[in-house]
């Protein structure tokens, strides 16, 4: 059988106040159609299906069409999903009857039904082509502290071994229920040991680093886990069948440069055949001037105006994303008309205009160290404070200002 293994898509989520609906939007028409064009048996969603807690409604909106979209396009296909730690578990779970009614099966937060798992819920069923049940999934939601059972306090890493203590009692619960060449399938919303964060739109989650899960959570009898929360596709301790699938769209600029796509699974006889990635399309790209470290204003001027013009009927959303990075060795008050100026006809849309100052950056009591602050006059504090971010000194307007300022606020306070 087949699964295709998907997470983290941040439906609502806005990039530097840029919506990226459309984006979304293109994603899952583009997923539907790989469905299809895939004869995918069951889709598995690894959590972060919303940006936050309080989705707008656009993004539930969006999330519903889905779903209805699926159901009618591909109506054998299994969909299981599992909340993440941007989504809110109540509100995942509550369409759970009209889901059920669809055969749709989401666990948005861990269930229990009078103190214990249940059970009912975490292990669903994935059937194949001919309607056989091929896999079960043990659909471990992302576990808050609060979900932990209580663990003896010898056991080490207290966080870790409830996380454990949970999974261990899933997948033994999935063995009791597995027949003969029916596959074990674990999907899980969590940061693991040995894996890489995006540099700008993730966290360490279950308490930080120190609290990173071992791969050993997954037996080698699990033939597969569909693990969310990494935007960054990647195996995990080295093992095939432990993956991220990372996040369909790059979710801040510092992901331009990964591999965004989707996982399709092959499963035979109850264990992992093939792992195969499937780029996701870029929409819009997303463009850094100068492409590394930062450049002169003049230098960076030109490079703007050698950007590719504006497409005539290329709506907005599809215009790359850019960031542009001057080098500042003087203050540059009309930085962001003159970089506004140099985009005029240009396709790239500026998202985010980032100085790279090219003073000392040391604290002002290393310049002239020695000198206490009642010892330094105004001007040498101004001096100093001004060598942090700029290599060139102040020009003697700049310190006529200054000084004139300095003479309103000490003819003030007299």
């Amino acid at each position: 059988m087949r699964l295709l293994h998907t997470s983290d898509w941040h439906l609502g989520h806005t990039l530097y106040d840029v919506s990226r609906e459309a984006e979304h939007g293109a994603f899952l028409e583009w997923l539907l159609d790989t469905l299809e064009a895939q004869a995918v048996d069951a889709l598995l969603v690894a959590g972060d299906i919303f940006d936050t807690a309080n989705p707008s409604a656009e993004a539930q909106a969006a999330w519903y069409q889905f779903i209805a979209k699926a159901r009618r396009r591909l109506p054998r296909l299994d969909v299981v999903v599992i909340g993440g730690n941007h989504d809110s578990a109540a509100r995942l779970d509550a369409p759970d009857p009209l889901f059920a009614a669809l055969g749709v099966k989401v666990v948005g937060g861990l269930p229990r039904a009078g103190g214990v798992l249940d059970l009912e819920r975490l292990l669903v069923p994935v059937h194949d082509a001919k309607g056989h049940v091929g896999a079960w999934v043990a659909a471990v939601p992302y576990l808050r502290p609060s979900d932990l059972p209580p663990v003896r306090e010898e056991v080490g890493d207290r966080l870790v071994a409830g996380v454990r203590a949970v999974y261990e009692e899933v997948l033994e619960a999935a063995r009791l229920r597995r027949r003969p060449g029916q596959a074990l399938v674990a999907m899980g919303h969590c940061y693991m040991t040995g894996s890489e964060l995006s540099e700008l739109s993730e966290r360490k989650i279950l308490g930080g680093n120190q609290h990173a899960l071992p791969v050993e959570l997954f037996p080698e009898d699990v033939a597969y886990a569909a693990l969310g929360h990494l935007h960054k596709a990647q195996r995990v301790g080295g093992r095939e069948g432990v993956r991220y699938s990372g996040s369909p769209l790059p979710l801040s600029l510092s992901e331009a440069n990964y591999r965004h796509q989707v996982l399709v699974v092959e499963l035979k006889d109850g264990v992992l055949e093939a792992v195969e990635s499937v780029p996701v399309p870029r929409r819009a790209e997303m463009v850094r001037v100068p492409a590394r470290d930062a450049a002169t204003l003049e230098e960076v001027v030109g490079l703007l105006e050698a950007l590719p013009a504006m497409e005539e009927g290329v709506p907005d959303w599809r215009r790359p994303y850019l960031e542009v990075c001057v080098s500042l060795p003087r203050p540059e008050p009309a930085l962001r008309l003159k970089v506004e100026k140099a985009l005029e006809g240009r396709a790239a849309r500026l998202v985010k205009l980032t100085p790279a100052y090219t003073g000392t950056g040391g604290a002002l009591a290393e310049a002239r160290p020695g000198l206490s602050l009642r010892e330094r006059t105004p001007e040498d504090v101004f001096r100093a404070r001004y060598a942090r971010d700029y290599e060139e000194p102040p020009t003697e307007g700049l310190l006529e200002a200054f000084h004139t300022l300095l003479t309103q606020v000490q003819e003030d306070a007299s």
